[in-house]
């Protein structure tokens, strides 16, 4: 019986991404809205990357954990939309079995590395908002530095765990992977061992991943809401509140989306595949927004920049 499932196992040499259930006709329209959602978050997360790197007034822990925000989307994003984007042409739809492995690995890498992210950013708020004075102190470029490298650490071994234990499945019912990506939920439809262990794994590791993570943003924002609401003045508070108000708009829109996720019942794929949209290439696009249009200082740093390229243009035209 084992000899039975690991040769079952070892047949899988490659999947085909099913992708979503439409007509040829929508694939055009598909493929183009994908390439420019796919252009959007290239030009905003290396824009922002861009700009905080090369504005002094942006060298703060805020900033440097905003920075880190922008390459996370830039590269979870870059696993899943190249591969839809090809498939939407491609009449097989294939991805290697190693392709595969290692989409799911990236992504569960970085998609953890984010959740852990924002919560770093929020006991960042937490810090400035309710202990300013020891703020300089507290979050040194040593400790910043730390706390992002615990992110990814985080995300690492999760991502080992995850994937470790995704792959070791026998998946010999289908290779048919209806998702437009290699994701776990997916994978599980078409494995043909006994999944209990699994998902009871799983589970236990979500928890692991995102209950820390909730309970860590929560506190911080009880705290720094009751901090902002002894504030005296209205332009104190509408201060204070401002400088969470980009995070927070983060946080639920990707909690949400993968909230949304993983709540939907399996029998609706194309629900889930919708939700999955959201959270894979809408969040990455969306974030640089959020903060570029809610943020002065990174406003003003990109008047200055564009100020600074206009008058360089002017200047190759004026040679010219």
């Amino acid at each position: 019986m084992v000899d039975k499932e690991t040769s079952n196992h070892s047949e899988v040499t490659d999947f085909t991404l099913v992708g979503f259930r439409v007509g040829p006709e929508l694939h055009i329209l598909l493929f183009l809205l994908f390439l420019l959602v796919y252009a959007m978050i290239l030009l905003g997360n290396i824009g922002m990357m861009s700009i905080i790197m090369n504005h002094p007034r942006l060298n703060t822990p805020m900033y440097f954990f905003l920075g880190n925000l922008s390459f996370i989307d830039l590269f979870y994003s870059s696993v899943i939309a190249p591969k839809a984007m090809i498939n939407f042409w491609s009449e097989s739809k294939c991805i290697s079995f190693a392709g595969c492995v290692t989409q799911f690995f990236l992504f569960a890498l970085f998609i953890v590395t984010e959740g852990f992210l924002l919560s770093a950013m929020a006991y960042d708020r937490f810090i400035a908002i309710c202990n300013p004075l020891l703020y300089p102190v507290q979050m040194s470029t040593s400790f910043c530095t730390q706390l992002v490298a615990g992110c990814y650490f985080c995300g690492c071994i999760s991502s080992v765990l995850q994937t470790s234990m995704t792959f070791t499945l026998s998946f010999c019912a289908s290779r048919a992977i209806d998702h437009f990506y290699c994701d776990g939920r997916p994978l599980q439809r078409i494995s043909c061992s006994d999944l209990f262990v699994y998902k009871t794994m799983t589970f236990s590791l979500s928890i692991l991943i995102i209950l820390p993570t909730i309970i860590v943003i929560i506190v911080s924002y009880m705290y720094i809401v009751s901090t902002v609401l002894k504030i005296p003045s209205t332009e104190g508070r509408k201060k204070a509140f401002s400088t969470c108000s980009s995070h927070l708009g983060v946080v639920s829109v990707l909690y949400g989306a993968v909230f949304f996720m993983y709540l939907t019942p399996d029998r609706f794929p194309e629900l889930s595949k919708v939700a999955s949209l959201c959270y894979t290439l809408v969040t990455p696009m969306l974030n640089p927004l959020i903060y570029s249009l809610r943020n002065k200082d990174v406003k003003e740093a990109l008047r200055k920049s564009l100020k600074k390229k206009i008058v360089l243009f002017n200047s190759f035209l004026a040679v010219i």
